[in-house]
């Protein structure tokens, strides 16, 4: 059984994106506990493995988004939350910015961009 603290959660509703960021994960030599396309899966999932990491994007299948899956997600699990997004909306960011990320990533992002947003989030 792998340690869970290097455990990630992908949240992002396009399946390609999500298979990407898992790639680049596993790059990393983490381990990628789940996917999810929806804000109430995405909870689901992070109470189930309590991931170290959540990488989130913003606009998400169904009536919730990103920050609300986020929100309940600190709140529960206590993940630290890297959000990825395509959007530079002043709106967008502001809502983003309601659950203190660890760091705001905008699509499409590098295999360095993340590796330092995971390690910033990590404290390494």
């Amino acid at each position: 059984m792998s340690n869970l603290q290097n455990h990630v959660l992908i949240v992002d509703d396009e399946y390609l994106i999500a298979e990407g960021l898992r790639a680049q994960v596993e790059e990393l030599g983490m381990v990628v506990c789940g996917t999810a396309a929806t804000a109430d899966r995405a909870v689901a999932l992070a109470q189930q493995f309590r991931p170290i990491i959540v990488l989130m994007d913003m606009r998400l299948q169904g009536d919730k988004d990103g920050v609300d899956a986020a929100l309940a997600i600190h709140e529960t699990v206590g993940s630290k939350l890297i959000f990825i997004t395509g959007s530079r909306e002043p709106a967008t960011m502001a809502r983003i910015q309601l659950d203190h990320p660890s760091a705001v990533l905008f699509k499409p992002i590098s295999d360095t961009q993340l590796s330092t947003a995971i390690n910033v989030a990590l404290g390494l």
